[in-house]
């Protein structure tokens, strides 16, 4: 992979240049040394990851910045202020959020450990043995204090284990190694799928990974990169038409962020050499194209080209023609363990979910859909289906049953007549009726059919809607529209086609037969930047409609 790791080489260059502007040079400011991040916010997480920029060139001898003096000396006076603000414990704040934190602490010595690895090892690196000292100080001192522990989220904890696992190799300390194992009695979160806990495509699968092989590393116990290995397979049918990621499931602030790979590449290409995994290598060259082709910058894994030089060479021709990966005819992926289906093909992707409102998606590279079935019914505030199947090859059937109730009056006299003390767990409930609504999509190469049944009481308004990004107009054979990106068009009859100047869905046969599209018993806000198109209804229904992607020009 010479001609990645040359990209990669040139971006830190560039990254080291930069990082240097961002130093406080001010001997009498309080953050002398430090590093401020975009918000101007200066602590000791942001330093050390520009620090470790500057390291990887200084370290490198085909950098532009090799035993570079002046690169050196701002090395030495950002690590003089990292030491400055360790707590005595050994942990960092994290000062916008976190104070003694552990799971802060771990990403920074997750940042410090491979340099510190690197320069383990005799090399023609000038001022080698004091920088070697200056970090050993800082990340002993930190592994230390990890053994108090602490974490709020999943994936604070493989953070944390994997971090004391490879310290406590290095400083054969059995204290570490104790710590380390204590977290790794909970079990690893990730599912026969291949999906962790927080179900974060866009951060925190990739973030897991990266602790599963270094938990590896540190003991030995090849189990822990099979998760690894697990969920980047599944990560190869993520991948949307335009090469970004599917982030719509996760639980965490990527949800719905336009996030591109780049940071799986070290994973791919890592594991792919190690178990010789071809479709993990043509993936690794999948994300090198889609930064080439976005014009994003390339990742940051030169570190890791520096301590495994034997991942720069064996190229591997093509990118992507695995299956899931979207230049393949066709893949169909059904995830019943997370409550996903995908459907992929060369042009478009669709997407199904489980206990979600906005329950299917459809992406053909420059037009997002997104759907919702929506409508007030006793307690429910739209359609979360909590069953999926995959029948009849790729069929998705999504279903809910909506059951109504009420309360009934307390048999016998409360202690209290504050209606907030009472106990209403012990009320008897009287069963109203039941509301039963079934989805069937249906992909057909680049179309998708979706067929709705609502069988239950009459006259409640429901309706279907489609939030679109990525549109300029949209028309009807009455109307056309300039779209602004907040437009709620009902449309009643006839097909609707919306485009931007690339490609163009087909939307249909509408239906309109009432204009309730909000209302007060509505809880989910309308998705923000998009035109929203409606089909409505009233209870009982049975509809169906395609949605056709084309590309123009």
């Amino acid at each position: 992979m010479y001609k990645h790791y040359q990209m990669i080489l040139q971006e830190a260059n560039r990254r080291a240049q930069k990082a240097m502007y961002k130093q406080v040079l001010d001997v009498e400011s309080p953050f002398y040394g430090g590093f401020r991040n975009p918000h101007h916010v200066i602590q000791a997480k942001n330093s050390i990851y520009e620090i470790t920029k500057l390291a990887m060139v200084y370290c490198h001898e085909a950098s532009d910045y090799y035993n570079d003096e002046t690169v050196y000396k701002s090395m030495v006076l950002g690590l003089t202020y990292v030491a400055s603000v360790q707590r005595e414990n050994g942990l960092f704040d994290y000062v916008t959020c976190n104070f003694d934190s552990a799971p802060d602490t771990a990403f920074c010595l997750k940042k410090l450990l491979p340099v510190y690895q690197y320069l383990s090892v005799e090399r023609s690196v000038k001022n080698q043995e004091p920088l070697y000292k200056m970090l050993e100080v800082i990340i002993k001192k930190g592994a230390y204090g990890l053994l108090e522990g602490g974490f709020h989220t999943p994936n604070h904890r493989w953070a944390i284990a994997s971090v004391l696992g490879i310290c406590a190799n290095l400083f054969k300390d059995e204290a570490m190694k104790s710590a380390m194992d204590s977290y790794l009695i909970e079990g690893i979160d990730c599912n026969a799928d291949g999906e962790f806990a927080e179900r974060s495509a866009g951060n925190y699968n990739r973030i897991n990974n990266d602790a599963m092989i270094w938990l590896t590393e540190a003991t030995g116990d090849p189990s822990y990169e099979a998760y690894a290995l697990k969920n980047l397979q599944m990560m190869l049918t993520y991948i949307e038409p335009d090469g970004s990621v599917f982030t719509a499931n996760s639980t965490r602030f990527d949800k719905d962020a336009k996030v591109y790979p780049k940071y799986y590449y070290w994973q791919y290409l890592y594991l792919g050499q190690k178990y010789h995994k071809p479709e993990f290598l043509r993936m690794a060259n999948k994300i090198m194209a889609i930064v080439a082709e976005k014009q994003i910058t390339a990742p940051d894994f030169l570190i890791h080209f520096m301590n495994h030089p034997e991942c720069i060479e064996g190229e591997i021709e093509g990118e992507g023609e695995v299956e899931g990966v979207y230049e393949v005819q066709e893949s169909v992926h059904y995830y019943q363990a997370s409550g996903i289906g995908r459907y992929l093909n060369k042009d478009i992707s669709l997407t199904v979910l489980k206990d979600k409102s906005n329950f299917l998606y459809f992406n053909n590279g420059s037009i997002t859909l997104e759907l919702k079935l929506s409508g007030s019914y006793f307690e429910h505030r739209g359609f979360k289906p909590d069953q999926i199947e995959l029948i009849e090859g790729k069929t998705f059937k999504l279903s809910q049953q909506m059951k109504g109730w009420y309360y009934l009056p307390f048999k016998t006299a409360q202690a209290t007549a504050d209606w907030w003390a009472m106990d209403h767990s012990k009320r008897e409930i009287k069963a109203g009726p039941t509301l039963n609504l079934t989805v069937w999509v249906t992909p057909i190469e680049t179309s998708v059919d979706v067929r709705i049944k609502v069988d239950g009481p009459d006259q409640a308004p429901f309706r279907v809607e489609m939030a679109l990004a990525g549109i300029e107009t949209i028309e009807t054979e009455h109307m056309a529209i300039h779209v602004t990106g907040s437009e709620a068009l009902v449309i009643k009859e006839g097909m609707v086609e919306v485009s931007n100047a690339s490609s163009s869905m087909i939307i249909g046969p509408a239906f309109g037969n009432h204009r309730f599209i909000e209302g007060k018993e509505d809880s989910d806000a309308k998705h923000p930047g998009c035109a929203t198109v409606y089909f409505t209804d009233y209870t009982s229904f049975e509809r169906q409609f395609r949605i056709q992607n084309f590309r123009l020009g």
